[in-house]
């Protein structure tokens, strides 16, 4: 019998100590991208403090670089209501228990992951979400290089298209996970 794809990643992501490094990391950098945020926020408030000329009521900026920090705020509370739904309760709550012959007795994560997304909201919550995650990508992968002063005629465009990709690629796969697990819940 070949085990369900689902629980074996669920089970690795629960029981890994590098991925339990790389979430640690994770937490971490995104702190120090809200106060680098912040700080390069109020550095560019104070270069200019007068904002930029709009004709016919249109900007030549796209919308998504112009409300970073709106889809930010979403994202983190995004994070927030995430980490309160799965980390939280795989740290503190009280957890369902599954036994596996080669792993022994641990956490049964996926049920409660499968739980969330039987309900249509918080799947429905959940890809919204990943469409904001896109738009924050589509203006911040691309616009990361030019504030740390790494853009360059010859490499701009490859880092347009790199970033294009992982626009679409990152929020995509994000997205598919409850919108799966959903259909499964279905049947």
């Amino acid at each position: 019998m070949v085990a369900n794809p689902l629980i074996c990643t669920l089970r690795l992501m629960a029981n890994n100590p590098l991925i339990r490094v790389v979430s640690i990391l994770n937490f971490v950098f995104i702190a120090a991208h809200v106060v680098y945020s912040a700080i390069l926020t109020k550095q560019n408030k104070s270069a200019r403090p007068v904002g930029y000329a709009v004709a016919n009521g249109a900007s030549n900026s796209p919308w998504a670089s112009r409300n970073m920090g709106l889809l930010g705020t979403i994202l983190l509370l995004f994070i927030l209501v995430h980490l309160r739904g799965f980390w939280y309760e795989v740290k503190f709550g009280e957890m369902p228990m599954v036994t596996y012959e080669e792993s022994g007795t641990i956490k049964d994560v996926y049920t409660i992951v499968a739980a969330s997304y039987e309900n249509v909201g918080y799947a429905l919550f959940y890809v919204v979400c990943m469409g904001f995650l896109a738009f924050h990508l589509s203006h911040g992968f691309s616009s990361a290089f030019q504030t740390l002063g790494l853009n360059h005629v010859k490499y701009s465009p490859v880092i347009k298209k790199v970033g294009y990709a992982i626009t679409i690629l990152i929020p995509t796969l994000f997205a598919a996970i409850p919108v799966v697990m959903y259909i499964q819940s279905l049947s």
